[in-house]
């Protein structure tokens, strides 16, 4: 009797409600690599660690999918809750989100797949791997910086890398579809647009960043320049035609994708925004909220906008003790809208309900609902003995799966 109550009790912690919000987080401690599944329970200001997952390589960056992989054959009905786990390896990482205890990946896109199809054991080819460092056109050969899952092709996934190409996965066979050289340095974030598949924009370290029609690999790219490193891209959801770009030098430049520059030297954007004195590793643009956006920096601010007409103005920042920004990322649901997670160099996510700070309520006030008495700001972490310092490990860039299919995405390079 005793133990079918304890094995019901382990069902019941191990349960994931409708009303739940679930978070991923990669983390690297003491050299050792792992993803942190939370759920986040916002009537209750509780987060905690459902389950983890040991990777075998250092994460640079996640991206959530719902399209199994992995498990046989799928028609595109079929639903799942997935991760791809960008590395140094360089390879891609598909891992199930839904299997506890998850020894292995489900898949591995780019030459670590390969090689796990092959003969095991063949320690040369392994060697000569590591050692060859020449772009291709079938899998990375340097650090996968970002990830980019299409959501209206469901197996389609795009990735980023060191190697400076972008690089498009057909998920359903698990092989690179096409390999493209836009930039000529690391491509370091990608992001497609949000209403034409086809169309995806590339940020380098080059300093320029491509909004490129896929399907027209002999066009010519549109290309727009900035002034220094790009760190972040992001299209506008509430207006399609603009875009954002975050650099290494703290600015932010809002762009018209209809105005492409006839050289990158001579770009003009709608407006640009010195936003921080450091540069700006995470960027977000509330999916509700028009015109709310966040920004996260290694100077270990994160700063919310409000976007009119004039320009962009700061509703408020705040040092939330995650040390250097890694992430900054709003919740995908209409219900959590205000809810912003938040995780950086100390290995620590906070959850910010910005509803609940003064400067936001009163900035948003027509979104925000009514409340009774004094509102006590609201900011949720996980409750731990000790904490762990900045030189053991951090939270890279989650991807966030809220209460229901849709997810929440980062692809920072940190």
């Amino acid at each position: 009797m005793q133990e079918n109550e304890e094995e019901d009790e382990e069902r019941e912690d191990l349960q994931v409600l409708a009303t739940d919000n679930m978070v991923v987080a990669a983390k690297v401690e003491d050299e050792v690599a792992h993803l942190e599944i939370y759920v986040y329970e916002d009537e209750v200001d509780n987060l905690y660690v459902h389950h983890d997952i040991m990777l075998p390589a250092i994460p640079l960056c996640v991206e959530w999918l719902d399209l199994p992989v992995g498990k046989g054959t799928t028609n595109s009905s079929t639903k799942g809750n997935f991760v791809a786990v960008g590395t140094f390896d360089p390879d891609i990482e598909l891992w199930d989100l839904d299997t506890i205890d998850s020894m292995y990946p489900n898949a591995i896109l780019g030459q670590g797949g390969e090689e796990k199809k092959a003969e095991a054991g063949d320690e040369k080819r392994k060697k000569k791997r590591k050692k060859s460092k020449k772009a291709n056109d079938d899998y990375h050969v340097d650090a996968v910086l970002a990830l980019a899952a299409n959501r209206q092709h469901r197996n389609l996934l795009a990735s980023s890398s060191a190697d400076k190409t972008v690089k498009l996965w057909d998920l359903t066979t698990q092989r690179c579809a096409k390999s493209y050289s836009h930039h000529t340095d690391k491509v370091c974030s990608i992001a497609w647009h949000p209403e034409e598949a086809a169309v995806l924009l590339s940020g380098s370290y080059d300093r320029t960043l491509v909004a490129a029609d896929l399907r027209a690999t002999d066009a010519k790219v549109p290309r727009w320049g900035v002034e220094s490193d790009v760190e972040t891209v992001a299209w506008d959801p509430h207006d399609t035609n603009y875009f954002y770009v975050t650099t290494e030098a703290g600015m932010v430049h809002y762009h018209d994708r209809r105005k492409a520059p006839s050289s990158p030297e001579s770009s003009k954007a709608v407006w640009t925004l010195q936003a921080h004195g450091e540069s700006i590793s995470s960027f977000d643009i509330n999916p509700a909220i028009p015109g709310f956006l966040a920004s996260g920096s290694t100077d270990k601010e994160v700063k919310l906008w409000n976007v009119q007409p004039t320009g962009p103005s700061m509703v408020v920042s705040r040092n939330l003790d995650v040390g250097k920004v890694f992430t900054t990322k709003f919740a995908p649901d209409p219900e959590v809208a205000f809810r912003l997670a938040v995780g950086g160099s100390k290995g620590t996510l906070q959850i910010w309900d910005t509803s609940t700070n003064a400067a936001v309520r009163n900035a948003f006030a027509h979104r925000v609902g009514p409340t009774h008495g004094e509102v006590k700001e609201r900011l949720i972490g996980v409750d731990e003995d000790s904490s762990d310092s900045e030189d053991e490990g951090g939270v890279e860039p989650g991807a966030e799966a809220g209460g229901g299919e849709t997810g929440w995405e980062s692809m920072d390079d940190d």
